[in-house]
Order: structure tokens, then sequence, then C-alpha cells
């Protein structure tokens, strides 16, 4: 077994925040606002899926380089670097589904196995998978190739047991919230390994804040509340700039020190 490479602690300072309540919390409604935010775009502005994906993947492509460039953890830049991936990863399987008529079950296991392989590949590379050791140009890429294809499987799983399953909106936002409450008592309860429970719990606030989203979202007649595309996002980003500018100020979600094993 090769021993695991030291990163370069001269490189960069750890680029992603501490994973505290407000991270997860940031991260469902940033997932929800994907979900939204997409919907407003293409169907309500009527841009397309075409366009809006074009537009809001040149808008995603200049943020990431700015959050590439950047040598430490900011957390506006880093949460909207977030909440535009969320919305290309769903753009990315509704063009797919809506636009290519692709089987919700093909692109949910198909980005399913992207994201095993950029997982496996990483690993080989690195020997880790841990967010606290995100010190390098190279496990940036990952850390945010690993992020697109989490939204991106999430938003066709997410659509898959909603509607191809039709269990519902609601129910599939219980459905969801249960297996990450699982997850949670596996690593709390059970020790199970960090790492591991952390990445399961990240690919599942996907789906659901998906359907969370259409079920806020949608018509009553759709089985949702009805509370249409353009209230829920700005409703959800509203909260999202208010927990970041807290973050911003009290630096409360950052890394002190890199743990002694990745």
């Amino acid at each position: 077994m090769q021993p695991v490479r030291e990163p370069d602690q001269s490189a960069l300072a750890n680029k992603v925040p501490q994973v505290t309540l407000f991270f997860w919390i940031i991260k469902i409604l940033a997932t929800t606002v994907g979900e939204t935010a997409a919907d407003l775009l293409s169907v309500r502005l009527d841009l397309g899926l075409v366009t809006t994906s074009l537009v809001m993947s040149a808008v995603f492509a200049v943020v990431l380089v700015c959050q590439l460039r950047a040598r430490t953890y900011i957390p506006p830049l880093y949460w909207i670097t977030v909440v535009l991936i969320s919305i290309v990863g769903t753009l990315v399987s509704d063009y797919l589904v809506d636009g290519l008529d692709v089987g919700l079950v093909t692109t949910s296991l198909a980005f399913g196995a992207i994201l095993a392989a950029v997982f496996a590949l990483w690993y080989r590379l690195e020997r880790t998978l841990s967010i606290h050791t995100i010190v390098t140009r190279r496990r940036e890429f990952f850390y945010w190739a690993a992020i697109l294809f989490t939204f991106a499987l999430g938003t066709s799983a997410g659509d898959l047991t909603a509607e191809s399953i039709e269990l519902g909106y609601g129910p599939s936002v219980l459905l969801f919230a249960g297996l990450i409450v699982a997850v949670t008592l596996c690593f709390y309860v059970l020790a199970a390994d960090a790492v591991l429970c952390f990445w399961i719990a990240y690919v599942l606030t996907r789906p659901l804040g998906a359907s969370l989203g259409d079920y806020l979202a949608k018509p009553v007649i759709a089985e949702g509340l009805g509370f249409g595309t353009v209230f829920t996002s700005f409703v959800f980003l509203g909260v999202i700039l208010i927990l970041v500018s807290y973050l911003t100020l009290s630096k409360a979600d950052r890394i002190g020190r890199l743990p002694s094993k990745a």
C-alpha cells in the first residue's frame, strides 16, 4: 500500500468550510435554489434549456476560476460557487431528460457511475477523500468535479422518485430526509467512517433539496404547495445571504488547522 502523500502545506490554505450545522443548512438551501432557479430561468422566463444552460455554465465557469485562484476559504465566493454549480448540475440533468429524452433511470445510473469514477481516481491519486485536506489545486479540482456530479445525480434521483416512481414530492422529501438521519445515526452511534458518511449525506442532500424545491414551487394540482419558483428562489437566496454574511463576520466555519489524519 502506498503511503499517504502529504499535501504541500505552503500551496494553499484549506479551501472549504468546517462541516457544521450551518454548512448543512446552507447546502440544502443551495440545492433547493438550484432546482427552483433552473426552472425559473428556463421555464418562467422562457429562456429555454439550451440558452439557460449555456449562460449559467459560462457564469459558473467565471466564478469557479475565481474560487480556484483564491488562496484561502472565502465564504461568499465559496457559497456562490455552490449555488451556481447546483443550478448547472440541475440543468445538465434536465437537458438530458427533457431535451434529449434520456430516461431518469439511465441518467441516475450514469451520473452515479461518473461520480464513483471521480471518487476512485481522486482516492487513487491522493489516498484521501477528506474535505479537510483541500490544500492543493488537484484536490480542489476533484472536489468540485465530485460536487457537480452529486448535484446532477441528485436532480435525476429526486425526479425519479417523485415523478417516475410517482412517490410524490412531499413523500420524496421525507424519504431522503430519513436516509440522511440514518446516515447521521450511523456516524454518531455506530462510529461509521466520517469521510464515507459525509459524502453519502452530501449526495442525499441534493435529491432532498430537489424534492423540497419542487414541493414548494409546484402548483397544488401537481401535488406541490404552490409558492412558485420566484418566491421560493428569492426567499431561499435571502436566507443563504443572511447565513453566509454571519459566517463571514463570525468566522465560525473556519478550519483552524489540518487534522493529523487525512
